[in-house]
């Protein structure tokens, strides 16, 4: 039986993000969070915008997560699979994110979401603080 890690909650987003090294945390106009390693973008909650509506009511999205991904290959594995909240955009066509609202975390469990972060995080880092992570924490790169 595989054992699943309790639901993912937005807490864990900023804990995770912030667990990184080297990361600043920024806000944005509307006072969201922007989490960046190096002067680079990794994990931002986005403020309310025309392209992630709900297609019944058309409200735009409120609490919607933006995390980077290495490739093509890493964004469609996670859009792709119906079974996952992740999603995207016509905004973020060729954009190397996948989106998440906060409201749907609890679908993935938080060893997922360490490792969603944990990945952005490396998509976003220098290679040389990518390589030193990586090997601190016993992983292959």
């Amino acid at each position: 039986m595989v054992r699943r890690s309790r639901p993912a909650r937005v807490e864990d987003v900023h804990a995770l993000a912030l667990g990184m090294p080297h990361v600043a945390v920024l806000h944005g106009g509307r006072g969201n969070p922007v989490y960046q390693v190096g002067g680079r973008s990794f994990v931002f909650f986005r403020t309310p915008r025309p392209d992630a509506t709900d297609p019944e009511t058309g409200e735009r999205y409120p609490d919607v997560i933006v995390f980077w991904v290495e490739s093509d290959a890493d964004k469609l594995a996670l859009v792709a699979d119906a079974g996952t909240p992740f999603f995207t955009t016509a905004h973020f066509d060729g954009h190397p994110s996948v989106l998440l609202r906060a409201s749907r975390l609890g679908e993935i469990g938080r060893d997922e979401l360490a490792e969603v972060v944990q990945d952005a995080w490396l998509a976003r880092a220098s290679s040389r603080r990518a390589a030193a992570w990586l090997a601190e924490n016993h992983l292959d790169g």
